[in-house]
């Protein structure tokens, strides 16, 4: 039995890894789709527009570079995917599928001080692989947050902070670095996102297209995401697919609801999500379409539960927003105050 019971568990995981990657050859070509990598307080974000010239590769690795930023996937066969949603501002909500690897295999060699890698050779354009790459030195365990430059200046300037942590009050290197705009370099075991556009100014939107974010207050709490993210106990999220939203477009603006952007991602909510919250989900919208009240109806102990009811909701509103028990439903389950 046990033997069995191994062999079904192993072509299970060989299922889903195989299922993954084929989501994932869909997506890095999908100009749609937008990916981020890094962890709480650090993220690279890579999106391309339909109409941006990108070279597409979808090989042994999965790769995918623009003028603007280049990302590289190379599945590892202990990555797993956790696809879930979360409630936005008004009526909206996010969806991602979180590419995690188990938490004890995450750790990469810790770095708390700048430090130069040399030659970048794993550089996703060959012209870049004569520029050096220097690790931040942030203390992420997961991701390596680094930069990269050719320039002769931007070089002298970086290796006088060499050893030094960089985000202490008293070093002058960080402002440096926002004026000499190098790339940076995102990595993790299975991924690299690079981001070749400018760094904005203060005061200064993020530049539509690859950018990056480092927040000193968020880095400090050293967790891998955000609470209200519903990954599994055990495991690390590293790259994130945020696939078309049907309601936000790639700059969050409202948009018109778009159905077939909506069935997609329900789609891998099956086949990725959490099922117990798949099956609070589909209870919750079986129940308003067959025109029942809320009343009795227990609100989810957990945080997980009461936002996967509040995002079922607010999906109805939306394929379903003619049925006069939904007001109902989103009066008890939507409007609450979730403080837990």
């Amino acid at each position: 039995m046990t033997g069995q019971y191994g062999q079904a568990n192993q072509e299970t995981r060989t299922r889903q890894a195989a299922d993954l990657d084929t989501v994932l050859r869909r997506y890095v070509a999908d100009p749609t789709a937008n990916w981020g990598l890094g962890t709480f307080g650090a993220v690279a974000e890579f999106h391309r527009t339909e109409d941006e010239p990108a070279s597409v590769t979808t090989g042994a690795a999965l790769q995918v570079v623009t003028a603007r930023g280049a990302l590289r996937i190379s599945l590892t066969e202990d990555v797993r995917a956790f696809a879930y949603e979360l409630p936005a501002a008004g009526d909206s909500w996010h969806h991602a599928l979180a590419l995690c690897v188990p938490a004890v295999r995450t750790a990469l060699p810790y770095r708390s001080v700048l430090a130069e890698c040399g030659p970048d050779h794993d550089a996703l354009r060959p012209h870049d692989r004569a520029a050096v790459l220097f690790n931040l030195g942030l203390g992420t365990e997961h991701v390596d947050v680094c930069i990269r430059t050719a320039d002769p200046d931007g070089l002298a300037c970086l290796r006088t902070g060499l050893g030094r942590a960089l985000l202490v009050p008293d070093n002058p290197l960080m402002p440096a670095i926002l004026r000499l705009s190098p790339h940076r370099v995102f990595v993790c075991r299975f991924a690299r996102l690079e981001v070749y556009q400018r760094i904005p100014g203060h005061g200064e939107r993020p530049p539509e297209g690859p950018h990056t974010h480092v927040l000193p207050k968020l880095l400090r709490h050293q967790r891998s995401h955000a609470t209200t993210v519903p990954i599994p106990e055990g495991w690390v999220p590293c790259l994130s697919l945020h696939p078309a939203n049907p309601v936000r477009d790639t700059l969050d603006r409202p948009r018109p609801f778009d159905y077939v952007a909506h069935e997609s991602f329900q789609s891998l909510l099956r086949d990725f999500g959490d099922p117990a919250l798949v099956r609070l989900k589909e209870t919750v919208i079986e129940a308003v379409r067959a025109d029942r009240e809320p009343d009795g109806v227990v609100r989810p102990a957990s945080r997980a539960g009461r936002t996967t009811m509040r995002v079922a909701l607010r999906q109805l509103a939306h394929t379903d927003g003619h049925r006069p028990v939904l007001a109902a439903w989103r009066r008890a389950f939507d409007r609450l105050e979730v403080t837990a």
